[in-house]
């Protein structure tokens, strides 16, 4: 369907007035499922928080969905009955679980999503982060005077290959690997295009990450250079894991090779965040 643009055009004391059809973008409606669950390891108990909405016609908005059921099972320790999550508040898109944090740290989880007799699965497996080790302001820039530097330091997880997400706060993030400081403490500066008032509190979170979400998420700021939020409503067509298995008879395969095109946005992950503030003075 195109929808109809009305251009008025005014010369001098002559309006006239011209219909202008225009092609847009179309495609059909794509759940979006925001299910980076984020693990504090210091709390006994995290709370799984999955957002599922559908994308709709060009213009349109973004919509919540009313799913038939969304539940997470362990693939390594089984049990008679999958966890199911429950709607947070009727029509809300918004499905919620609290689970001991050292069960997910364990095993590997699966994520099941039943919509309109359609059935998307995704599998997970916790990933740790370093702690941050500190934050501090500096006085550089950029581009210009209207930036705030801030140094971040941590210290890479030892004797293995890492893929780290920072979260900056205000929708900023940086996708990481440890290439070229692997096993040692490493510092950067980060620049906020803005200059903050004294007292703001900056919240700097640093995610892990295995390889195939580093490079899902690397892929959404190539695609774009002003992510929204990749972790709620992704805006641009990047395949995640969260495929559609309706056709697909033995659930243990994630292969859908035949239906490639068919996937929900978004992505499954279980990721341990550390966070650190630092008050601007």
């Amino acid at each position: 369907m195109k929808p109809i643009l009305t251009i008025l055009f005014s010369f001098l004391f002559i309006g006239c007035q011209d219909v202008v059809e225009i092609d847009v973008p179309s495609e059909d409606p794509r759940l979006i499922v925001d299910a980076v669950v984020r693990i504090d390891t210091n709390l006994a108990v995290t709370k799984v928080v999955v957002k599922v909405s559908e994308t709709n016609a060009f213009f349109e908005t973004i919509s919540p969905v009313n799913l038939q059921q969304i539940t997470l099972s362990n693939l390594d320790n089984p049990a008679p009955d999958a966890i199911i999550l429950t709607e947070q508040d009727p029509g809300s898109g918004i499905y919620t679980k609290f689970l001991p944090t050292s069960t997910l740290m364990q095993d590997r989880w699966l994520l099941q999503i039943d919509f309109e007799d359609r059935f998307y699965l995704a599998e997970s497996t916790f990933v740790p982060a370093p702690d941050i080790d500190s934050l501090m302001l500096g006085d550089g820039t950029l581009f210009g005077d209207d930036e705030t530097e801030l140094i971040v330091s941590y210290t890479d997880i030892p004797e293995q290959e890492n893929y780290y997400i920072f979260d900056f706060g205000f929708n900023n993030f940086l996708a990481t690997e440890d290439t070229f400081y692997q096993d040692q403490a490493f510092e950067f500066s980060f620049f906020y295009d803005r200059v903050f008032e004294s007292g703001t509190v900056l919240t700097v979170s640093i995610l892990g990450s295995d390889k195939d979400f580093y490079n899902y998420f690397d892929e959404l700021i190539v695609q774009s250079f002003d992510v929204p939020n990749p972790f709620q409503t992704p805006t641009v067509t990047v395949r995640g894991n969260i495929i559609n298995v309706t056709d697909i008879n033995n659930d243990g395969t994630f292969d859908n090779v035949e239906a490639e095109g068919d996937f929900a946005l978004g992505y499954f992950a279980l990721v341990q965040v550390n966070t650190k503030t630092i008050e601007i003075d």
